[in-house]
């Protein structure tokens, strides 16, 4: 694993790339410093770029966000979000999961997420009792967002009623603005253990690269993903033979502190093997 202190001998070394979006080229509030550089100079060498986040929305809003953020669409060639991934598997219903759902759907999640069921026939309830499934996408404007127990009441509530679970977001926490907050992915994991059956959408999912490859239309060979968190991120492009680079400073920093030795020993006892790491996503 090489230890780089920046992005160009990747840039130059392979044809396109599957960036992440949090922790690598924003925090959910701005984007990094150098990140937008980064995506000009790929653009310019003409490099694509596919944008693959575990965000628990449609992918033309994750898109509008990047927007504010000053995030233009031509620095980049396509975006696909987990959010997008389970309103295409709700609406299409062809895995048999998803198949048998049915229609009646309890939200666990803020007002904001409500893009991903949007347009599809189903019935919206309030309540557990009155759903056929919950979809999860993280903890709503209600609870606290750094307790990973804020939401164990409703979590009760839908294990009382027997409903599946899907997740829209794997991803256990986040770093907002500089906080550590909780994901859909840590409200899964409390279901599962009080014995709730969910299903995961998102990275490290082998599925959700068959479309971002469609997109890059290059083999998986001239290809890199970046992430910033070992287990999504890195564990995910492993599963499809994509090599990856790990960006230090998202999830992982604070407990990586700049050590290449931890940052050793973390990919290790993982299991992985990222071709290099960058502190951040600059050139």
């Amino acid at each position: 694993m090489q230890m780089l202190s920046g992005f160009a001998p990747l840039a130059a070394r392979y044809d396109g790339f599957i960036l992440d979006l949090w922790g690598v080229i924003h925090d959910g509030v701005s984007p990094y410093p150098g990140a937008v550089d980064v995506l000009g100079r790929l653009r310019a060498d003409g490099k694509p770029a596919v944008l693959l986040s575990n965000a628990p929305r449609r992918a033309h809003v994750a898109q509008q966000a990047l927007r504010g953020m000053g995030i233009a669409d031509r620095l980049y060639t396509g975006i696909l979000t987990s959010g997008e991934v389970t309103y295409r598997m709700l609406r299409d219903r062809t895995d048999p999961f998803f198949a048998a759902l049915g229609n009646r759907v309890y939200h666990l999640g803020p007002e904001r997420d409500r893009n991903v069921i949007e347009g599809l026939a189903l019935e919206r309830v309030t309540r557990p009792a009155q759903a056929d499934f919950v979809l999860n996408t993280g903890p709503d404007d209600e609870c606290n967002p750094t307790d990973p127990a804020a939401c164990d009441d409703e979590l009760q509530e839908c294990l009382a009623a027997g409903l599946p679970m899907v997740c829209a977001n794997p991803d256990l926490e986040v770093i907002r603005g500089g906080a550590r907050v909780i994901c859909a992915g840590i409200l899964t994991q409390r279901y599962e253990a009080l014995g709730g059956q969910a299903r995961w959408v998102g990275k490290p999912d082998p599925a959700v690269y068959g479309p971002v490859l469609e997109m890059l239309g290059l083999d998986r060979a001239r290809v890199l993903a970046v992430g910033d968190a070992l287990r999504t991120d890195i564990a995910g492009a492993a599963g499809v033979g994509i090599d990856a680079c790990w960006v230090l400073g998202g999830i992982h920093a604070a407990a990586l502190d700049g050590d290449s030795a931890a940052a050793d020993d973390a990919v290790r006892q993982a299991g992985l093997a990222p071709v290099a790491t960058v502190p951040a996503f600059v050139w």
